[in-house]
């Protein structure tokens, strides 16, 4: 079995074995109101909390959310011992990191990595749908940064969490249907 499906320069072809077992658990976003983030990845994304972390003596609480298999829901221990070590041994989470009293602070705002000096680009989610579901981000208010016929890269929209994060929406078959296959 091939270590990679596509070539590219730095490349890897023998790592080292000890990460065959590495996976990717999550990605880390600041932000600046729980109750505003929540609402969005929860009810605009669908996504579930799994694990939510709070570090009184650092004043900080972490948010874990995904989405969770139909029927995922007898997987997660109730244990809460359990259910994090549940939430540290899964794949495709987001963290969000609210420091106590962001919230309070008129001016705080994080920079989305969109704007210069460029770094972080989006979160993505693969949608059935993107056309519904742009439908539906519409109905619930939320803001677009482009739409799905916008721009040269048809079929797929991002839209914008509360701290103005992007989330890109894609359908997994979108490429392909470009002919970028």
């Amino acid at each position: 079995m091939p270590q990679h499906f596509d070539d590219a320069p730095g490349l890897c072809h023998e790592p080292d074995a000890e990460t065959q077992q590495y996976r990717l658990n999550h990605t880390m976003v600041r932000i600046k109101d729980p109750e505003k983030s929540l609402d969005f990845y929860t009810r605009a994304l669908g996504m579930r909390l799994i694990r939510k972390l709070d570090f009184e003596d650092m004043q900080f609480t972490l948010y874990f959310l995904g989405y969770l298999p139909e029927g995922g829901e007898s997987e997660v221990p109730s244990d809460p011992a359990a259910r994090t070590t549940y939430n540290f041994g899964r794949e495709a989470l987001i963290e969000l990191t609210h420091n106590w009293g962001d919230e309070k602070d008129p001016d705080k705002q994080f920079h989305n990595g969109n704007e210069e000096p460029k770094g972080y680009g989006h979160i993505g989610v693969a949608v059935p749908d993107v056309e519904s579901a742009c439908q539906r981000m519409e109905t619930l208010g939320v803001p677009f940064q482009k739409r799905p016929n916008d721009g040269n890269m048809k079929g797929i929209a991002f839209v914008r969490d509360p701290d103005g994060y992007w989330v890109e929406l894609f359908q997994p078959d979108s490429l392909a249907k470009m002919g970028r296959a």
